[in-house]
């Protein structure tokens, strides 16, 4: 996570329903903001985290026909090992720490060549080491953009490279200029060739920006089923339950998408389910739906195909949590407000940064609801 790094959704859309954003936080909160309302919601959960421990494996047993799973985990403290048993397991281990690199021609070779030229967003933290340098950032999704941003900021010359344009207004924001998709890497002239068959050489540095693989390897018994190439996970009802064993859920596994309303969405139809106050459907029903989801995406599964459809699939889940009986913590909603401020925070970003990245509304900002029916 880079020092500069601010959210890329207001806090007003991405906060948990029943605990906004301080009121002096910025509209796009910054890392630190981010980092300290979360401690503050899980205050009450301290006493129940066993931190300092690495999961090696959960594994499916049965016990009197009902799915019970044996947890082994290491202390990463004195190498202790930890061994228990529960009867249902959240998978929350996120999906940002495997980097996704695409595989190029010759981009191992060039890297055994310039050991330090190439890197992943991951490991990026300040723009200051690419100060006049010649630099190329490969995507041009929020973070391309905004590391491509930073570094033509120090000064570097900088080279977004990218398989689809980037819209005008957010390519004359960042300051770079945008090249084609990278199809050859030529080590002895340290020296790229790109789509259109142009060269671009004396390469400083190369950020690829091309996101993360889903990967669960303490799920030995699982994985060779579960994932698609890294990029989601098979056997899922609605993103989130393992249809042949729903006591292992998966939240937060779906992209371009707003993560907070999103997974406490999800933990309201979980806590329902699991505390038996709302059935699944039955297996036929729940693998016909996940059928449709692999026709529909392919090996996509987790992203949206249409713009704002997390708010959708939010506003599901909360009718769905609600035909509970009895009725647990009723779910975010989404209303027309909210979806609208879906609609224009991507712009609204481009001007937070434009001014400065002080303003604490979006209102400061000129972006001001029309009301219902009038966007």
């Amino acid at each position: 996570m880079y020092e500069t790094l601010h959210a890329n959704i207001p806090g007003s859309l991405m906060n948990y329903k029943d605990r906004p954003f301080p009121q002096d936080a910025w509209a796009y909160p910054s890392r630190q903001t981010i980092q300290n309302y979360i401690g503050g919601y899980a205050e009450d959960l301290w006493s129940h985290i066993k931190f300092n421990a690495q999961v090696e494996s959960v594994e499916l047993t049965q016990d009197a026909e009902r799915d019970r799973w044996i947890l082994k985990a290491k202390s990463t403290v004195d190498d202790e090992t930890i061994k228990e048993t529960f009867d249902a397991v959240v998978v929350a281990n996120g999906h940002y720490s495997v980097p996704f690199l695409p595989e190029v021609k010759n981009i191992k070779t060039f890297h055994t060549t310039h050991p330090d030229i190439i890197i992943h967003s991951k490991n990026y933290r300040t723009p200051e080491p690419f100060a006049g340098k010649r630099v190329v950032v490969v995507g041009n999704g929020p973070s391309g953009l905004d590391i491509a941003r930073q570094i033509t900021g120090v000064g570097a010359q900088t080279l977004l490279s990218v398989r689809s344009p980037t819209p005008t207004d957010k390519l004359e924001h960042v300051g770079a200029t945008e090249i084609a998709e990278i199809v050859e890497f030529l080590p002895d002239q340290q020296a790229i060739r790109l789509k259109d068959g142009s060269v671009q050489s004396g390469i400083d540095a190369i950020i690829y920006c091309t996101g993360f693989l889903f990967s669960y390897p303490f799920l030995p018994g699982l994985a060779p089923n579960l994932l698609t190439k890294g990029k989601g996970v098979f056997g899922l009802y609605r993103h989130l339950f393992l249809i042949q064993h729903p006591t292992l859920v998966f939240p937060g596994l779906l992209m371009k998408a707003v993560p907070f309303p999103l997974s406490e969405a999800q933990a309201a139809v979980v806590a329902a389910v699991w505390s038996n106050s709302l059935l699944l459907p039955p297996v036929e029903e729940q693998e016909k739906w996940e059928r449709g989801l692999r026709e529909e995406r392919g090996e996509n599964l987790h992203t949206f195909p249409t713009h704002g459809g997390d708010g959708l699939y939010i506003n599901e889940l909360h009718d769905w949590a609600l035909k509970g009986s009895p009725a647990g913590l009723e779910a975010p909603f989404w209303n027309d407000e909210s979806r609208w401020e879906r609609s224009i925070f991507a712009d609204a970003k481009v001007r937070f940064e434009q001014r400065g990245t002080q303003a604490k509304t979006l209102k400061e900002l000129g972006f001001v609801y029309p009301g219902e029916g009038h966007w």
